[in-house]
């Protein structure tokens, strides 16, 4: 099966940041989640996805077609998120699906309609009037009514309420059922991206910290709980993070590669993210001095 995204040594420089080199792939039929603080480079990264923002460096192929050159070949393939909805003000949700309706050759009318109705969205509003719940649930719902085969979502959940956010994760694993689509979804909300995703990705300060099949991350990974001494002693190349209490210390350790009789306990993928970022802030500290 193609590669839903593959992006090699992609550079993206600007006045007080840089993105990259980023080296990263989207198997197809999979959901990435692409996890990162607000400012870490999400947003930018799944611009340059879409070509809407020139890279300095690098190539994205997306479909299996080069993002610059070829786009146009894949552009009804895709759909859109983005954490502020590109909505007329003055658009209801119905009407807004009649204008994509002539934008899309693949356009059901039918199943966006559905899919307001599933989601709850009040029809005849105009957008300015709609929740910002509302107003992200149109933006899905669009993105989900032309039958696309990759879906590039940034911060969909952002700001939303527990139910909803369950709603919409619910509707992307539902997506990916059909093995032929792929998600890319960003967000700082580890907690949703945990129970869809097949592959995680760690964005810090516009470098990738890790990309893995999320399964394999968190099985070989656990938190070792002991003194300083203790986790002091640890073998350096078993150890991914460190975290310091008044009680003693933890780190974020291989498994197999900790000793008998020490204390683990599971790690989820919110604990190795905020590991491995304390763990880089460490590390960017030591060299600033």
């Amino acid at each position: 099966m193609t590669n839903a995204v593959e992006i090699r040594s992609l550079v993206k420089s600007s006045p007080g940041f840089r993105l990259g080199p980023i080296d990263l792939t989207l198997p197809g039929g999979c959901i990435l989640g692409l996890i990162g603080e607000n400012g870490a480079g999400k947003s930018t990264l799944i611009r340059l996805i879409l070509d809407m923002t020139a890279r300095d460096a690098g190539s994205v192929s997306v479909l299996g077609h080069d993002n610059r050159t070829q786009f146009k070949q894949v552009k009804e393939e895709i759909g859109v998120v983005f954490d502020e909805p590109g909505v007329p003000a003055c658009l209801s949700a119905e009407r807004f699906g009649r204008v994509l309706e002539s934008a899309y050759g693949r356009w059901s009318q039918e199943t966006y309609t559905a899919l307001l109705r599933r989601l709850g969205v009040p029809q005849k509003k105009p957008f300015a009037e709609l929740s910002r719940g509302n107003k992200m649930k149109v933006s899905i719902a669009a993105a989900l009514a032309h039958d696309a085969k990759l879906l590039l979502l940034d911060e969909p959940t952002n700001g939303l309420d527990p139910i909803v956010r369950e709603e919409i994760v619910e509707l992307f694993s539902e997506f990916t059922r059909d093995e032929s689509r792929s998600v890319l979804i960003s967000s700082h909300i580890v907690s949703d991206l945990e129970k869809i995703c097949d592959y995680a990705a760690f964005l810090h300060e516009g470098r990738l910290l890790l990309c893995e099949e999320k399964d394999r991350l968190l099985e070989r990974c656990g938190i070792v709980h002991g003194t300083e001494a203790q986790i002091s002693a640890l073998d350096p190349a078993a150890v991914l993070g460190l975290r310091h209490a008044g009680y003693g210390a933890e780190a974020l350790a291989e498994r197999r590669k900790i000793p008998a009789g020490m204390e683990i306990t599971p790690a989820g993928l919110e604990d190795v993210f905020v590991f491995m970022v304390k763990d880089a802030r460490r590390a960017g500290a030591r060299a600033a001095q």
